[in-house]
C-alpha cells in the first residue's frame, strides 16, 4: 500500500537547522511530484515547497525562501526539506505529499493525492 513516512523532526532554538525526510512506498515515486506543507496549531494547513519528478525545478512559499531547500533522492525514494534559520513561527506539523502530475510544482493541497502523517517541528527559545 502507499505509504509516505516523515522523520527528522524535533524540537530546537531560533536560528537552528533541520532536515525532514519523507520516505516513499507504493507508488511510482519517480512519476511523481513532491511536496511539504505545513499546519500550526489553530490554522489551516500551508503550502510550504514542492519539487517536480525530476528535482530540476521546485516552488516555494513566500515565508521560507531562502531558508528552506527541498531536494529529492529518486533512487532511494525520499524528499527532503532542509530548513535553515528556524524561527518561532515556524513552528508546525510539516506533511510530505505526493502529486501524480510529475511534471508541476503546485500550491494548493487538493491537487495531492498521498500524504504522509507529519512530524512535529518546534521552534522555541
Amino acid at each position: 500500500q502507499v505509504q509516505l513516512v516523515e522523520t527528522g523532526g524535533g524540537s530546537v532554538q531560533p536560528g537552528d537547522s533541520l532536515r525532514l525526510s519523507c520516505t516513499a512506498s507504493g507508488f511510482k515515486f519517480n512519476n511523481y511530484a513532491m511536496a511539504w506543507f505545513r499546519q500550526a496549531q489553530g490554522k489551516e494547513r500551508e503550502f510550504v515547497a514542492a519539487v517536480i519528478w525530476s528535482g530540476s525545478s521546485t516552488r516555494y512559499a513566500d515565508p521560507v525562501k531562502g531558508r528552506f531547500t527541498v531536494s529529492r533522492n529518486n533512487a532511494k525514494k525520499v524528499v527532503y526539506l532542509q530548513m535553515d534559520s528556524l524561527q518561532p513561527e515556524d513552528t508546525a506539523v510539516y506533511f510530505c505529499a505526493a502529486d501524480m502530475n510529475g511534471s508541476a510544482v503546485r500550491e494548493s493541497a487538493e491537487e495531492y493525492e498521498f500524504w504522509g502523517q507529519g512530524t512535529q517541528v518546534t521552534v522555541s527559545s
